[in-house]
């Protein structure tokens, strides 16, 4: 059997530490008690607020994105080119002749040779001087013009004409009237270079021929210009 001695000290071993502990948390407490008495004071006033701080520094750049996905496919466009051009530049000739009193009825009676710079281009001619026609039965004339030896097909010839009727065979004998007439117009279709424009006399159709005269006693010329289409 376990004596009685035993028995206290172990009572003791158990009871003293229990005891110990009890009395350490109640001195703690007292401390704690003494500390917010004597250290704790009634809160001041707010300070005043302190001033804005200096802008920090830029950051590191960020990655990049992720690439976005592709747009929709937009409309087929429409080709256009541009053509540019040389300005326009005059571009004439003027022939002239004094008194050149050509009687013929058939044939060339004058020429004026131009310099064509394009081919896409239109001639413009004039011829002005003296014209006659008489006979004493009906008859008629047509003066004309020629390039390269060929009336004008772009788009027709460029003529004039004078018909004289049969009249009183008394005045018909007489008639011998000069007046300065002229004749215009607008040729296309002639290839750029040396042209031989020419003024030409002939017959017209289904019409005897008569006694014809250019450019009697006065100044006859032929006018050349080219011009854009």
């Amino acid at each position: 059997m376990v004596s009685a001695l035993t028995r206290l000290l172990l009572l003791t071993c158990v009871i003293l530490p229990f005891n110990g502990a009890e009395k350490l948390r109640k001195a703690l407490d007292r401390k704690d008690v003494e500390y917010e008495k004597y250290n704790s004071c009634p809160r001041g006033l707010a300070g005043t607020p302190g001033r804005e701080g200096n802008p920090g520094t830029n950051g590191i750049p960020g990655t990049p994105g992720i690439p976005g996905r592709d747009g929709i496919k937009g409309e087929k466009g429409e080709c256009v080119s541009e053509v540019f051009e040389e300005p326009w530049k005059p571009n004439y000739k003027q022939c002239a002749w004094n008194s050149l009193n050509y009687g013929i009825d058939l044939g060339k009676i004058a020429d004026c040779t131009f310099t064509k710079l394009r081919s896409d281009s239109a001639l413009r001619v004039l011829f002005s001087g003296s014209l006659r026609l008489k006979c004493k039965t009906a008859c008629c004339q047509r003066w004309y013009f020629t390039f390269n030896g060929a009336e004008c097909t772009g788009p027709l010839p460029i003529e004039f004409i004078i018909y004289l009727d049969q009249g009183s065979p008394e005045l018909n004998s007489t008639i011998n009237i000069h007046r300065t007439s002229s004749v215009e117009g607008l040729c296309e279709g002639i290839r750029a270079g040396l042209v031989d424009v020419a003024i030409w006399v002939g017959t017209c159709a289904d019409y005897p021929r008569g006694d014809a005269s250019t450019g009697w006693n006065s100044v006859s010329r032929v006018f050349i210009e080219e011009l854009p289409k």
